[in-house]
């Protein structure tokens, strides 16, 4: 399985260098972002395959934020974090395609594990879509 590489937006600094520090002791290839802005900005110059993203942030909310990043990039998988317990917004950002949710604060493990379903299942997206080109192109 090849690498995968995340991205986590979070207006909280500190929260996101430590978490970066732990997926890099897990080789997991980790950027930060810590403005919706700034994610937007750096998935159209990075290949990323999970984002793990807060809900509230003060430019743009984590639904805001999913929305642009998958108009981006639609198989883009998106985790996302409250602080918040708000069943609601979770609920509107799985409707919106997001892979799933946790909540704050967050268990690193478990985080992990999320992110590598998240990435089986964006690796699976791409492969159904290849095979559909494959067949697509045979009846050319």
């Amino acid at each position: 399985m090849n690498t995968v590489k995340v991205m986590l937006v979070d207006d909280e600094v500190d929260f996101t260098e430590i978490l970066q520090k732990r997926m890099k002791k897990r080789n997991i290839d980790t950027l930060i972002a810590n403005s919706g802005k700034a994610a937007i900005s750096l998935i159209k110059k990075e290949k990323i395959d999970v984002v793990v993203l807060d809900m509230k942030m003060p430019d743009l909310d984590g639904i805001q934020t999913m929305k642009e990043l998958k108009k981006i990039n639609p198989l883009l998988e998106v985790i996302m974090l409250t602080g918040h317990a708000s069943l609601g917004i979770a609920k509107e950002g799985i409707e919106l395609g997001a892979f799933d949710y946790l909540m704050k604060p967050i268990d690193t493990d478990s985080l992990i594990f999320k992110i590598q379903d998240a990435y089986k299942r964006k690796i699976l997206q791409e492969e159904k879509i290849d095979s559909i080109k494959e067949i697509i192109k045979s009846r050319s």
